[in-house]
């Protein structure tokens, strides 16, 4: 056993004398990405017999041991707070590993006669490095809730699709899966052998489906809620077609695209995400007014309908850029001028100019754009009489 101690703190100390933290700063980038993918190679044999040490100590601390067990033995009410006290990993961390390691362990009968491991391809692609404790997780808890119900020859050849899609075995699958296409793939898996399973979750996720929007606080309105997957699978491919490196931006203004070439992107995540929400919202629904004389200076706030504190000059000339104006003159809260709807470029044009209509006619004192909505149907152009 001492020999296996030193053995690893060799490898240990050889690796930290191979890499150092800060070198990843001066590789180029292809030396990065070859350099990270090595190091996860090495991480998932590592993964592998921290998941098998694991599941070994689950099975020294069963519950049929009694004072026997080893967590008992060690002062420890269960398998996993000995792991977590032995390794420093969190609760869930420990609790994963455990999970993880006893279904793909050799098992024996009865008998003492032995056994597969409840996965046991899952168990052979960890075993030789090529499976990730991640995605070997992942396989596992979709595919352990179907096992009451499943045919078995129909859940080993889900296993067997599984792992082939994670490792990139097979003509089936020339690239390795990441972890969540895996999860999503191991989702369908299930629902197919289990077809009556996803029915009770269904039915409780429609009845818990809400989006709430929060009282106002400095200046923000928080949301909460939950969404049916296939809306948060939705606005996912909504995020990701607008955040795409090639064709992200196009709800920014000029100058903001701009100012993101010249210094980068200096949002971070959330906030990206939040202004593709804005643009997406406000394509549906433009609706607000602001001061003539505010929009010309630059200097003051607009309203957007239904919300109580004002928005910035910024974001509704951000919504005149697609939306279509209207102009209305006021004197002492009474109406006396109402100008015709305009608008000034298409939602497919860019808006890199000022439009003209930012600017208040002469004479007006007290003006306000008015934002409408776009038109349904475009105006159709009149076919030539035939001769």
């Amino acid at each position: 056993m001492n020999g296996i101690v030193d053995a690893l703190d060799e490898v240990r100390s050889s690796l930290l004398d191979v890499v150092r933290v800060e070198e990843p700063a001066g590789w180029s980038d292809d030396e990065l990405l070859a350099a990270t993918a090595a190091i996860e190679a090495v991480g998932r044999v590592i993964d592998a017999h921290r998941v098998a040490c694991a599941g070994e100590v689950g099975e020294r601390s069963r519950v049929e041991l009694g004072g026997e067990r080893l967590s008992v033995r060690r002062g420890c009410r269960s398998a996993a707070e000995l792991l977590e006290r032995v390794t420093q990993v969190s609760g869930a961390e420990s609790r994963r590993r455990i999970a993880l390691g006893t279904a793909t362990r050799p098992r024996r009968g009865l008998t003492g006669d032995p056994l597969p491991a409840r996965f046991p391809a899952v168990s052979a692609a960890l075993a030789d490095g090529e499976l990730g404790a991640d995605a070997a997780g992942t396989i596992v808890r979709e595919l352990e809730r179907t096992r009451r119900v499943a045919d078995p020859a129909d859940l080993r050849a889900a296993e067997r699709e599984l792992v082939a899609a994670a490792v990139a075995s097979g003509d089936a699958a020339p690239v390795r899966c990441t972890a969540d296409e895996l999860r999503v793939q191991a989702q369908i898996w299930a629902a197919f052998l289990d077809q009556d399973g996803p029915e009770p979750d269904d039915e409780r996720a429609m009845r818990r489906r809400g989006f709430r929007l929060g009282r106002a606080r400095d200046g923000l309105i928080p949301v909460t809620g939950e969404l049916l997957p296939e809306v948060a699978a939705g606005l996912r491919r909504l995020f990701d077609a607008h955040l795409a490196p090639r064709s992200g931006g196009g709800f920014m203004t000029a100058e903001e695209r701009a100012d993101v070439e010249r210094n980068g992107e200096q949002r971070t995540a959330d906030q990206q995400r939040h202004d593709v929400m804005a643009a997406i919202i406000a394509t549906a629904a433009r609706s607000g007014s602001v001061r003539a004389a505010d929009l010309e200076t630059g200097h003051g706030v607009a309203h957007a309908d239904g919300v109580e504190i004002p928005v910035s000059i910024r974001a509704a000339r951000q919504l005149m850029c697609t939306g279509g104006t209207q102009q209305v003159t006021f004197d002492g809260g009474r109406i006396v001028r109402l100008g015709s709807p305009e608008r000034c470029f298409t939602p497919h044009q860019p808006g890199d100019h000022a439009p003209r209509w930012w600017m208040p006619h002469p004479g007006v004192q007290c003006a306000r754009i008015v934002v409408r909505d776009p038109p349904r149907h475009p105006r159709r152009r009149r076919r030539p009489h035939p001769p």
